[in-house]
Parts: C-alpha cells; sequence; structure tokens
C-alpha cells in the first residue's frame, strides 16, 4: 500500500511518525512522501523523506491512498471533501501505542497519536485528529475534521463537533457537547454545552467570541 502524506510541516510529520511506527509493528505499507505547497520545499527530504511536489501533483504521483497532514480544520476539512469528491482512498493512522476498546469505531482518514486512549462505545470521525496523549471516554463522539489536541481529556458522553478545536490540556466534563467549529481555549475546563462557532476559554469555560457578537 503507497502512502502519501498531504502537508510536510508539523503535524505531516507527526501524521507521518505515526505511519511509521505503524509499519514497525509489520503493517505492509510504503510511505511514498510528502506533497505540500511551501515551493520551497519541492525536492527536499523532511524525515528522510521526499517532498515531491504541491498538493495538486498528486494526480501524477502513484499511490493507492492518501492522509491529510493539515493542522488547520478548515483546510484539512476542504481537501478531504474535495480528495472524497475525486474518490480518493484514505488512510487511517493509528499509532500502536493507543489504547481502543474492542468497540470503538475509527473512521478513513482519523489520526490517533501517541498516548490516545479511547474507551467503549467510542467514534472517531473522518478526518478527525486526536492528538498525543489525549483520551475520549466511553460513549463520547468526534465528528468529522475535529482536533482534539495533545492532553486532553473528554469525559464519558462527549460529542465534539464537526471541525471544533479542543485546545491543548482542557478537560471536558461528561455529556457536554461542543459546537461544530467551536475553539475551546487552553486549558479550559468546560462544564456546559458550547453553541457552534463559539470560543469558550477559562476555569470554568467562559464564551469569548460568538458569532452573536
Amino acid at each position: 500500500m503507497k502512502i502519501i502524506v498531504m502537508g510536510a510541516s508539523g503535524h505531516g510529520q507527526v501524521v507521518a511518525d505515526v505511519l511509521f511506527q505503524m509499519w514497525t509493528r509489520g503493517r505492509e505499507m510504503e510511505i511514498v512522501g510528502f506533497l505540500d505547497d511551501d515551493a520551497a520545499l519541492t525536492g527536499t527530504k523532511v524525515l528522510g523523506l521526499n517532498v515531491l511536489g504541491r498538493l495538486a501533483d498528486l494526480p501524477s504521483m502513484p499511490h493507492d491512498c492518501v492522509i491529510l497532514g493539515i493542522g488547520d480544520n478548515a483546510v484539512r476539512a476542504r481537501l478531504f471533501n474535495e480528495l472524497k469528491r475525486a474518490d480518493k482512498r484514505f488512510v487511517t493512522a493509528i499509532h500502536p501505542t493507543a489504547i481502543l476498546a474492542p468497540d470503538v469505531v475509527i473512521s478513513p482518514g482519523a489520526v490517533l497519536c501517541a498516548g490516545t486512549v479511547v474507551n467503549t462505545g467510542g467514534r472517531v470521525g473522518e478526518n478527525a485528529v486526536l492528538n498525543t496523549a489525549a483520551s475520549l471516554d466511553h460513549h463520547s463522539v468526534l465528528e468529522a475534521h475535529c482536533h482534539v489536541a495533545p492532553g486532553v481529556r473528554l469525559a464519558g458522553n462527549v460529542r465534539v463537533g464537526e471541525g471544533a478545536l479542543v485546545g491543548i490540556g482542557s478537560c471536558v466534563v461528561p455529556g457536554v457537547s461542543i459546537g461544530a467549529w467551536s475553539v475551546v481555549g487552553a486549558g479550559a475546563a468546560v462544564t456546559k454545552d458550547v453553541p457552534e462557532r463559539t470560543t469558550v476559554g477559562g476555569v470554568p469555560a467562559r464564551v469569548l467570541a460568538s458569532p452573536f457578537d
């Protein structure tokens, strides 16, 4: 299985390393290289892998599937949907140190980084990111394109909406929903539902910005 990583910056390198760790544990795959729109990177090596060209060069590159290594949720979602319409196949990247309950469902294109935990009933949507040492407790759901940052603790029956960002080191109490395309600030403690496209922060978290301001 030949894989191209779309994006060669910091997050893309993390994704590539997850794939490499999977390969060292016996997964049959070949990481062909990166594509990135920073023209200065073309022809260079990142993590020992070639940066082959720009994102638009994908059709000319031999590959079986792709994975997105782009940190910005909106950009990652747009590109994922474009590639999906083009019938591209997406690999799912799960670090060997991730701990998953047997009934967990992980959708195509998702990334689960080192030390992540997903407990029973958990669901991780398409193109979502559960970053380093973050945990998703029982029956919680990450919808498509969201990003749960390193060290986040999500309690049971939490739902993180499409494209939302849950900032590093934050926590969410049981049963709370984070609305689509919202942002939870670093270190926040979320104790009640967050509406769509709203930014919250603090302990306990309070609204910092909303589409109604």
